[in-house]
């Protein structure tokens, strides 16, 4: 190995070495009670109080501490080995860090031998549709005019009005 390879090498290894003292460091904890004391975090997911109430107390909602709450995870089983994530959330100064892919996977690895789809339904966004693909979910079925018939209100994403909910799923 030449002096270059090798300080290429030890650039990635240090890297690599902070990477999994981060996640060395990261917990993800399952929320039993007072799931509420997260709503401004559900809040940024689901801007309607009313809608997080029907699926909150019912579903498993997960928390990632890195220093701090980062990020929140609600699912639910829907029958028939279906999984889904009702509400998934990162604040808003740790987005783009990797928080939302990591409990993704996290909820991935814990399920994968109870269900055998993880769905999620979200609105028609430039921000989420395609973070989701990237973590291999694909488009599966839509429900027409669902934030306008369920939303006492219009709800827009990066100027976008949100009417069809769009599903995607990904095989466990």
């Amino acid at each position: 190995m030449n002096g270059m390879d090798s300080k290429i090498f030890s650039y990635k290894f240090r890297r690599m070495s902070i990477k999994i003292q981060r996640c060395v460091d990261m917990k993800i904890k399952e929320i039993k009670k007072n799931k509420k004391q997260f709503l401004s975090l559900l809040l940024l997911a689901d801007e309607q109080e009313d809608m997080i109430d029907q699926y909150l107390e019912r579903g498993t909602m997960y928390v990632l501490d890195d220093d701090g709450i980062q990020c929140e995870c609600v699912v639910t089983d829907e029958g028939h080995g279906i999984l889904e994530i009702k509400n998934i959330a990162t604040k808003p100064e740790a987005q783009g860090k990797g928080y939302g892919r990591i409990l993704i996977e996290f909820i991935v690895e814990k399920y994968k031998e109870k269900y055998s789809v993880l769905q999620v339904g979200t609105g028609d966004s430039p921000l989420t549709i395609p973070f989701y693909e990237k973590c291999g979910f694909i488009r599966s079925h839509s429900i027409q005019n669902f934030f306008i018939d369920h939303y006492d209100h219009p709800i827009y994403e990066q100027g976008i009005q949100l009417i069809d909910m769009i599903y995607l799923q990904r095989k466990l």
